[in-house]
């Protein structure tokens, strides 16, 4: 009795440190924010002590629907690119040699290494009216006047895709490299084709890389402010905008507390699916 009790005590010690962490810094900010969300906006911003439910109310604005349909689209159009490319460069990393895969491995974390600010600011060297893309074009003469690639849902969705893509190509390597390459050997023997192969065993044993991925692209991708605020200017506006308009600039901070909350509620419901479709996770067959 003592040996249990002195194991579940040594247990609850090791979760302290995890357990303190949590909540200071996630459940203590998160109960600011939602006691936030029902108080009153100061005269001169910050918060007065008068609960109301205004603010809710306040979001079902249709203009902010908009923004919210917006973030949602392009976070969903960002996820799916990056899936259609991460996908066949992990896949081909993973089947290189040892070499090989360590040098292209390498060229894929490399964008780390440089800040993102920077990286997104040279986007706009390329995409502007006088940049490399333009310029280009027309010294080939397949265009005659400049194209217009900048402050527009396409330039945000160029520099969201290029700045997760990395997200997306990292787990799905780590999948795919532990795959059991002899079960596609195995299809063929018994007569499926690459596509068949591919459909039948590949993609479901790489299920869970490419939900992994697709979290780790779209939760960030739908709070992003930065890339819309340098490429998308006053144009195209995303959540994560909103929410650093309404404490920085309206210095609403129950408002802005209002948007934080719809903006996790909306994340939340793909990490559901993803527990969702881990646990329903099976084997492959052949037909």
């Amino acid at each position: 009795m003592k040996f249990q009790l002195r194991r579940q005590l040594n247990l609850l010690l090791l979760l302290l440190p995890g357990a303190a962490w949590l909540g200071i810094f996630f459940v203590i900010p998160l109960a600011i924010v939602l006691l936030y969300s029902f108080l009153e906006r100061g005269t001169y911003g910050g918060v007065e002590w008068q609960f109301t439910g205004r603010n809710y109310e306040r979001l079902l604005d249709p203009i902010y629907w908009g923004v919210f349909w917006q973030s949602l689209r392009l976070a969903l159009f960002t996820t799916l690119a990056c899936l259609l490319v991460g996908y066949p460069l992990a896949y081909f990393t993973a089947t290189r040699s040892a070499r090989w895969r360590n040098l292209l491995l390498l060229l894929i974390i490399i964008p780390f290494w440089t800040n993102f600010l920077v990286r997104i600011y040279a986007w706009v060297i390329l995409l502007r009216n006088e940049g490399v893309i333009n310029t280009l074009l027309q010294s080939l003469q397949i265009i005659q006047e400049p194209l217009d690639l900048l402050f527009n849902p396409f330039a945000v969705a160029v520099g969201l895709v290029y700045g997760y893509l990395p997200f997306m190509v990292l787990p799905l390597y780590a999948n795919i490299e532990r795959l059991d390459f002899s079960l596609l050997e195995a299809a063929q023997d018994l007569g499926a084709n690459d596509l068949r192969t591919f459909w039948r065993i590949v993609l479901p044993l790489t299920r869970r890389g490419i939900i992994a991925g697709c979290l780790l692209v779209f939760i960030p991708a739908v709070g992003e402010f930065i890339t819309p605020d340098i490429l998308g200017g006053a144009k195209t506006l995303m959540m994560g905008n909103l929410v650093q308009n309404q404490f920085f600039l309206a210095r609403n901070w129950p408002f802005g507390s209002v948007l934080s909350i719809a903006m996790m509620a909306l994340i939340i419901v793909p990490i559901l699916i993803y527990f969702r479709v881990s646990e329903q996770a099976t084997q492959p067959k052949l037909d």
